[in-house]
């Protein structure tokens, strides 16, 4: 698809970042700092919450919709004729917008893993792997040096490769990784690093992400680099829809997995959000929910267990099989509209979280949640 339009992804600088947890908020945090070093740049993320739109920004304004319409049109032979994915298409789609918008430097976010992920026909300044956790075993291995070496793909020779992830035997697997792949420099963010200046996203886990951004934009080459002053604007100006999204009484996370689940209960300690705590938690089946299940059972005041009506019916749960692993007194609500008013109701603080079909179609219920309007 890029060989048919003009290898677009060849005419502007980028920026990788993969991981587990923290790639998109170590995108938006590098975005933020290249935009108030005066670039013009794209984000590409992914999923989206609401509209496949949040997913393709150039300098904050996501692309139109005609745009979308108009790049889906003419790929849509090809698409059809090379049975792309729909990820390989919003990412043809993606390189192709930027291109056409200008860019000067594009900051893209790995979907899967790294090796094989459609993003990493990239030839990037600098790249990143956050952390790494048991996620999407089937199609990356059940071991988290596997899932190490597989995220590690995206290592370019020459190439400045920063790692995250501060268990230093999985931060060993990724640095071979790198090196047989000839990445240069190496650099490892030390365990328990955290950026210390004004950050505009909430959770000490944030910090931890902001310092591997700042490690991330300190490796890009001098012209490319922004100076400490766009770092400190951009991370304070740093906002993600659905990560510890804070809007009144509701608390929206797209925490996915055990590790997410886990982080986010230690910034809602460290915020002392008001109680009681009423969650709303729905899964998709191929996650390690019965480990969510239990975290938010023993964290919550009172838990309700749905469906998101935008996930894909093969991927969603069967809350009549769940109701066999959960503790008594959670409440199973396959509406997930009702579950949305019940969890408010006597709330101090009414969390969703569980998936990004969870969070986004909370965001597109709710009056003005949603991100794009």
């Amino acid at each position: 698809m890029l060989e048919a339009l003009g290898h677009p992804e060849r005419e502007y600088a980028t920026v990788h970042v993969g991981g587990t947890n923290g790639k998109g908020s170590v995108s938006t945090l590098a975005y933020r700092a290249l935009r108030e070093a005066g670039f013009s740049v794209g984000l590409y993320t992914s999923p989206h919450l609401v509209d496949v739109r949040e997913r393709i920004v150039v300098d904050e304004r996501p692309i139109s919709r005609r745009a979308f319409a108009e790049w889906t049109a003419r790929l849509r032979p090809l698409i059809e004729r090379v049975e792309a994915s729909f990820f390989e298409a919003t990412t043809a789609i993606a390189f192709a917008d930027f291109a056409a918008r200008g860019v000067e430097v594009a900051v893209i976010e790995v979907g899967l893993g790294g090796r094989l992920d459609s993003t990493n026909v990239i030839m990037p300044l600098a790249s990143a792997v956050t952390t790494i956790a048991l996620e999407h075993t089937q199609y990356l291995g059940s071991s988290l040096a596997g899932i190490a070496r597989e995220k590690a793909g995206i290592a370019k020779p020459g190439v400045p490769f920063v790692i995250g992830e501060s268990d230093p035997e999985i931060a060993a697997v990724l640095r071979a990784e790198a090196e047989a792949r000839g990445a240069r420099p190496i650099v490892t963010v030390p365990p328990g690093a955290e950026y210390r200046g004004p950050l505009g996203l909430a959770g000490a886990y944030q910090r931890r992400n902001a310092a591997v951004a700042h490690a991330l934009l300190g490796s890009l080459p001098g012209p490319f680099r922004p100076d400490e002053e766009a770092l400190r604007r951009g991370f304070e100006a740093a906002h993600v829809p659905g990560r510890f999204d804070r809007r009144g009484v509701w608390l929206f996370d797209v925490a996915h997995n055990p590790a997410g689940v886990e982080v986010l209960l230690a910034a809602m300690a460290e915020a002392r959000v008001p109680r009681p705590l009423h969650t709303l938690l729905a899964v998709l089946a191929d996650k390690a929910w019965r480990e969510m299940v239990a975290q938010l059972a023993e964290a919550s005041d009172r838990l309700w267990l749905s469906v998101p009506p935008s996930a894909p019916p093969e991927r969603r749960w069967v809350l009549e099989e769940v109701a066999r692993y959960v503790p008594p007194g959670v409440i199973l609500e396959p509406d997930f509209g009702r579950a949305l008013e019940q969890v408010r109701q006597g709330a101090g603080t009414a969390l969703v979280t569980g998936s990004f079909h969870t969070v986004g179609d909370a965001l597109a219920r709710l009056p003005g949640f949603a991100p794009l309007g």
